[in-house]
């Protein structure tokens, strides 16, 4: 064996601790994901509005009128702004100083700190969970634009696609596991020798304590690169740097298609699931059992679903799997409109469907950005690819959260989203993928 052959040994081994390391932080945070955001916090920071409304059934933060409804999905659209203003900068110093470990570290902590944190969200402290909820949520989108710019580093083109969908399993592995043990302590709380209420608090603090202790992993097995264009990394420079890349997309104009199509779909799909809860507990009546178990079932489907439509994209292309799942979101989300009110199997079908294209499409909108990435600028790119994941997913909620405040009804803010999927299969349809990923100086895979 040469010198060569065992360097190259040596390389694809550390390569494999790399991603097994990776895929933890989706198995860390996706708990946060799962229990908070979309089961347990927006019924119970709705139902703690509701201790602090008016007879009218109005909250006044700051002297505006609110409906308590309408609560959670402002504070998840507030949430998102704050990340728009801290990933671009989080992003630029990355790439500027080689250092995304740390700032993932930071983030991580910031974030399961807070989540942790919500255990104190009781009685009419609903302004309390709105803050906790902002801090959690923003700390979420900063960390995920560090953890995905590792992505480009640790696989290789043709490999990306089957590296993100197994992320994505492990975190929906992670979701249901806990979930699992979720609805054990809530539907026997009472055996537990504590309060349904408390239940919950627990329930939602235990996925900021999973959340921090799951994120050693990725700590202690990502490593960071040398930098080619190495900077100070101060706060001026950061910004220096994002107007620089903001001025550098501009070369990219497909890469930019595609960041605007993906905008827009997975703005629905963001919003889709973090409104899912309140939309089962508000409109259908439905009790905090089923929505778990619903939710847990998400979770389970999703695992097959991102690593199916995984090995889907190695025959078809990803653009033509995502295409083909948005088709599937739209169905789902008209479906969802004539949802019959107390009717748990009709709920649980709309559940398995959504798990079903749930992680695949996003796994594969992740794998397919990064081929559209011009090397040695992945963390930038991706500030500006976690921007419309998450970061400018305010549009959504803020629409579902205007249309319940406007018209009363979560049946008319649930199908104010198809427009997001509609909108989002046009544009991305447009986007010529490989020609935009030789643009970007990347090797063009066989099928993508």
């Amino acid at each position: 064996m040469t010198a060569d052959t065992v360097e190259r040994a040596d390389g694809a081994s550390s390569l494999r601790r790399e991603q097994h390391g990776w895929y933890f932080y989706d198995f860390a945070c996706s708990v946060y994901s799962t229990s908070v955001l979309t089961v347990f916090l927006g019924p119970y920071l709705t139902s703690v509005a509701k201790n602090a409304a008016d007879a009218e059934g109005f909250v006044h933060p700051l002297g505006v009128p609110v409906r308590a409804g309408s609560v959670f999905a402002y504070a998840v659209s507030v949430s998102i702004v704050v990340a728009v203003l801290v990933m671009p900068l989080v992003g630029a110093v990355a790439d500027r100083t080689g250092r995304k470990k740390p700032l993932l570290a930071a983030a991580a902590y910031v974030g399961a700190t807070a989540t942790t944190c919500m255990f104190f969200l009781d009685g009419d402290r609903y302004l309390l969970g709105a803050l906790l909820l902002v801090v959690a949520n923003a700390a979420l989108a900063v960390s995920m634009v560090l953890y995905n710019a590792y992505l480009p580093q640790i696989a290789e083109p043709d490999e990306r696609d089957a590296v993100s969908s197994r992320g994505w399993a492990f975190g929906y592995t992670s979701g249901a596991l806990v979930l699992v043990l979720n609805l054990v302590l809530y539907t026997g709380h009472d055996s537990f020798g504590v309060s349904e209420s408390t239940a919950v608090r627990i329930c939602l603090a235990s996925a900021g304590l999973w959340w921090g202790a799951f994120t050693l992993v990725p700590l202690r097995r990502l490593r960071d690169r040398a930098v080619e264009r190495p900077g100070e990394g101060a706060v001026g420079t950061g910004w220096r740097q994002l107007m620089a890349t903001l001025r550098d997309m501009r070369r990219h104009p497909m890469t930019l298609a595609f960041l605007l199509a993906y905008l827009i779909y997975n703005d629905g799909i963001q919003t889709v699931i973090s409104q899912a809860s309140i939309y089962g507990s508000e409109e259908l009546g439905l009790d905090q059992t089923t929505l778990i178990t619903a939710v847990l079932l998400v979770q389970i489907l999703a695992v097959a679903g991102a690593l199916g439509m995984g090995r889907m994209a190695r025959v078809y292309g990803a653009k033509r799997v995502i295409l083909g799942s948005l088709a599937v979101w739209t169905l789902i989300l008209a479906a969802g409109y004539f949802l019959p009110a107390g009717v748990p199997v009709a709920f649980y079908l709309m559940a398995a469907a959504i798990g079903l294209v749930l992680g695949g499409s996003q796994a594969l909108s992740r794998s397919l950005f990064s081929h559209l990435v011009p090397s040695g600028k992945e963390a930038e790119y991706f500030s500006a690819y976690e921007m419309s994941d998450r970061g400018l997913s305010w549009l959504g909620p803020l629409v579902f959260g205007l249309a319940f405040q406007l018209t009363g009804s979560y049946r008319d803010a649930i199908i104010s989203l198809v427009v997001f999927f509609v909108i989002g299969s046009v544009l991305l349809a447009r986007v010529p993928v490989k020609a935009a990923i030789a643009a970007a100086g990347n090797p063009v895979p066989d099928r993508i």
